[in-house]
């Protein structure tokens, strides 16, 4: 089981020691959220990010809208943050209600605040694998990567299948996966034989959100093959709780390591946003 915490417990030391030489500087590290409406997993999200901040001296500013907001008024929000010297990053909780909310909620994020890589300026440097100066990788590719480095599965060689070709987690974790010489196959709804395709990965990373629509979506036996790493990073709900697009009891004693839901990736995701923006701060006093 490829658990998330003590990936983020490893990493903490180092992250708090940054943050406590910004607040030396007189610069305390700080993200602002924003939310449209009240969707369980923003919410769920926001409130893990606010606890790993505190545990390592990033405060957290939360800002919610009414789920009628229109264009006009989230794009303004957005830009009274990017005004805000006090306020170091910005993410805003995706997918919002429709395009025309959400291309503006973006086109008003500075390049220097886009801590989650949503912006275009920020896909060109991961494109370019430029991870310097005001490029931040998307948090939750960069978590993948950073979870299999921590436990440490070898990467360079291996066949990488990728399920999901979303610009926040399915081509940019595509991307970093290439970056360190896998060879990457992308798949998604509409590729035939999925199931044929998965079971030759020996990495297999599910971002589709496949089971949204319940339990019974979930990716069963016929998807997986003996020794593979599974990186679920899924997040799917009902009234039994939360959970993935893996079935973890058809991946029991086949595959050779997988992420949990609730569990793995989402505690690596939170310490790399944390961390990103520690960096966005950092760039203020160029410490």
């Amino acid at each position: 089981m490829l658990y998330g915490k003590p990936v983020a417990i490893a990493a903490m030391p180092l992250i708090a020691e940054r943050a406590l030489r910004l607040t030396e500087a007189d610069v305390k590290p700080c993200l602002a959220t924003l939310r449209v409406g009240e969707r369980p997993d923003d919410v769920a999200y926001e409130n893990s990010i606010a606890v790993c901040g505190a545990s390592v001296g990033v405060s957290l500013r939360r800002n919610a809208l009414p789920i009628g907001a229109d264009v006009a008024t989230v794009a303004d929000a957005v830009r009274s943050l990017a005004a805000d010297p006090e306020v170091h990053g910005i993410l805003v909780f995706r997918p919002l209600p429709d395009e025309a909310r959400e291309a503006a909620a973006l086109a008003a994020v500075p390049t220097a605040k886009d801590i989650d890589g949503v912006t275009y300026a920020q896909m060109a440097g991961l494109y370019a694998m430029k991870e310097c100066g005001e490029v931040f990788f998307p948090c939750t590719a960069e978590a993948v990567i950073r979870l299999m480095d921590h436990y440490g599965i070898p990467i360079t060689g291996k066949r990488a299948v990728v399920i999901g070709r979303s610009a926040v987690v399915g081509k940019p974790s595509a991307h970093l996966l290439l970056a360190r010489d896998a060879t990457v196959t992308v798949c998604h709804r509409k590729t035939p034989d999925l199931a044929e395709r998965v079971r030759g990965a020996d990495i297999l990373v599910c971002a589709a959100g496949l089971a949204r629509e319940g339990r019974a979506h979930m990716l069963g036996s016929d998807y997986f093959a003996p020794g593979q790493v599974i990186i679920d990073a899924a997040v799917n709900g009902d009234d039994e709780g939360i959970y993935g697009d893996v079935d973890m009891n058809a991946v029991e004693g086949v595959v050779s390591a997988v992420t949990p839901v609730p569990g793995g990736l989402g505690a690596v995701t939170t310490l790399v946003l944390v961390e990103h923006v520690i960096r966005a701060a950092e760039m203020v006093v160029r410490l």
